[in-house]
């Protein structure tokens, strides 16, 4: 069992025109995980994450980092911890190079030309090292901002919708870079709106609902529990309807009669499928093909956040 680096107690936030963004959370971080947090807009995603990094005070319970309370023992906290918010602001006339050992030293860390020449070639933006912020493209100041919160050695990295507006090439190359860094040791919590980020690199995901904490659970064992598979079977001859008898099975016929989809749960029993295959046939029910696919986590997430509704 790995130990936890972050340890969330009855956590909530009411903002002064009563909105509750946050409401009584309890939540482990492990160290040395990719933790995905997802949740529709408005969910308290944000909120959760800039209170654990000290920038907004929760109204009741505890954060702790490391064993560092977020309240009383903000400056230690704080210093394990490096934040990629979804805003892109930063200071456009300096220089790249600039910005990031200026971050650096707001933490009080003695100059280190060699790891701040790692982290932008880490990043490719060595080459832009002297080019003013104002001059780089959208995603090299998305990248900037990782090279911002990396640049004082935190054992925590935040990213909160990382990958916004941008390309798909890009986001693969960041996302091999969040693998290096989890590697590498740093704990990494992510927000993404691109669910199939979080379903590719996430060890747990956490659901987060009008502030309420939903459901936090392994990313493989999620997909075990909640995933569903579907086998399309392509007929022989065309159907009218799905005879009566076949209905405590989830068969749906689609438009034009000559595929049936059937629904079952991913962990069900391989010989069930194939004596519902043996019972078609024996109805007079042939298929000339077939292929199965698995549900994704998207499809899962949409499924819990409509059930909480």
């Amino acid at each position: 069992m790995l130990q936890s680096i972050i340890s969330i107690k009855k956590l909530s936030k009411i903002y002064a025109s009563g909105h509750q963004a946050i409401c009584n959370i309890d939540l482990d971080i492990r160290r040395g995980e990719i933790f995905a947090l997802l949740g529709p807009n408005g969910a308290g995603k944000t909120t959760l994450i800039n209170i654990i990094c000290g920038i907004v005070n929760p109204g009741g319970g505890s954060v702790s980092i490391d064993g560092h309370d977020v309240i009383s023992d903000y400056r230690a906290a704080r210093s394990l911890v490096g934040l990629v918010p979804q805003e892109l602001t930063t200071d456009a006339f300096e220089s790249v190079w600039n910005t990031v050992s200026f971050s650096r030293g707001l933490f009080g860390k003695p100059a280190n030309p060699g790891l701040i020449e790692k982290i932008l070639r880490d990043l490719a933006l060595w080459e832009k090292k002297d080019s003013r912020v104002m001059a780089l493209s959208g995603g090299m100041k998305r990248r900037l901002m990782i090279a911002k919160a990396l640049s004082h050695e935190p054992q925590i990295l935040f990213l909160d919708e990382p990958t916004a507006g941008v390309d798909v090439e890009l986001r693969r190359e960041m996302w091999r870079m969040v693998r290096r860094l989890r590697e590498s040791g740093t704990t990494i919590i992510l927000t993404t709106h691109y669910i199939e980020e979080a379903e590719e690199m996430a060890d747990r995901i956490g659901v987060i609902r009008k502030g309420e904490l939903i459901l936090v659970e392994d990313k493989v064992m999620l997909m075990e529990k909640l995933g569903k598979k579907q086998l399309r079977l392509y007929l022989q001859d065309e159907l009218v309807r799905v005879p009566e008898e076949f209905g405590d099975f989830h068969i749906e016929l689609m438009p034009g009669g000559a595929e049936l989809v059937i629904t079952f749960d991913a962990n069900q029993e391989q010989t069930d499928i194939s004596a519902l295959l043996r019972r078609l046939g024996e109805s007079g029910i042939h298929y000339k093909d077939l292929s199965t696919n698995k549900r994704t986590l998207e499809e899962i997430f949409v499924d819990l956040v409509r059930e909480q509704s």
